[in-house]
């Protein structure tokens, strides 16, 4: 068992110059602050001065930026949104001076057109059924054979006329008119007998008593029928000559001829045709860089010679 000798406790008066000796250290490390003022640096400098220091620097670099426009040259989304849509229009303004665009476009609408005539003429042959019916039945009582008959004459009828109908519009469409006089004997025929057996029982002195406005309904059908069997021909013939700077031969799809009357020796010259559309870029009639159609309409030729100045142009700025 080991027995330890406590530590003897120095004398106050030790203490007492150790602490003064450590207070008056501090004090030289440290100098004390002045009551009621701000924490200074080793400028002397306050921290109201520093953040006015930093505005002012701020200032500065903010005026030297100012001068600086590149910021302005960026597109928002909003400039870009719109130069999209412009760009976009200005395209679709081309796309639509070129005769490929505008021969389908006119023949989309020529369709439409075929289509819409078409069942318009079914309709306006089945208004007229009932009225039909009404004359082939001629008092037959309901569902007895006879007036069951009388329903079918008009369909056949019917699709005796839009065969013929049919037939016409489609040759049409494809370049080919059909006015072959029998043809048109027979839809003549069709469109008389459906007339005569819708407004027979409703003429004068046939019906017991007279009403335009019933003669009106039941001759409506046929005459529409017999308005559409009309127009139709001749609004496909107008489609057919319209000119969209090629022609639909019978044989199929060709260019326009290229050679034109100022052209006697068989073929243009290509190198006045280029000087003069760059004339023609020089007076600003025409883009820097003009496609093949802008080129044609200018020069008013075909579209070969067209694409051959654009490829000299192209050759000469290589």
């Amino acid at each position: 068992m080991s027995i330890t000798n406590p530590i003897p406790e120095p004398p106050p008066d030790d203490i007492s110059r150790g602490l003064a000796e450590i207070e008056r250290h501090l004090a030289e490390q440290i100098p004390a602050l002045p009551p009621a003022a701000q924490p200074v640096n080793a400028e002397g400098e306050t921290r109201r001065v520093r953040r006015l220091r930093a505005e002012v620097a701020e200032a500065h670099l903010l005026a030297g930026l100012q001068d600086d426009d590149t910021p302005l040259m960026v597109d928002t989304a909003a400039v870009r949104k719109r130069r999209k849509a412009a760009s976009e229009a200005a395209r679709l303004h081309e796309l639509a001076q070129d005769p490929a665009m505008g021969a389908w476009q006119a023949a989309r609408t020529r369709n439409l057109l075929v289509a819409a005539g078409m069942v318009s003429l079914a309709l306006a042959l089945a208004w007229s059924t009932a009225g039909v019916q009404r004359f082939a039945a001629d008092g037959a009582p309901a569902w007895s054979p006879a007036w069951v008959f009388a329903w079918l004459i008009e369909p056949f009828l019917s699709l005796a006329l839009l065969v013929v109908v049919g037939a016409r519009a489609y040759l049409g469409t494809r370049g080919q008119p059909l006015n072959d006089r029998t043809l048109i004997r027979i839809e003549r025929l069709f469109l008389g007998l459906t007339l005569s057996m819708n407004a027979w029982p409703y003429l004068p002195g046939v019906a017991e008593v007279f009403s335009l406005s019933r003669l009106v309904l039941h001759i409506l059908g046929p005459i529409v029928a017999v308005a559409i069997v009309t127009a139709l021909p001749i609004i496909l013939a107008a489609f057919s000559r319209l000119d969209h700077g090629r022609q639909y031969p019978r044989t199929g799809l060709e260019y326009r001829a290229n050679v034109r009357p100022e052209y006697p020796h068989g073929g243009p010259d290509i190198d006045a045709l280029t000087m003069r559309v760059r004339r023609l870029i020089a007076a600003g009639e025409l883009p820097a860089d003009p496609g093949t159609h802008k080129i044609r309409r200018a020069l008013g030729c075909g579209t070969d010679t067209a694409r051959a100045v654009r490829d000299a142009l192209i050759q000469e700025a290589a």
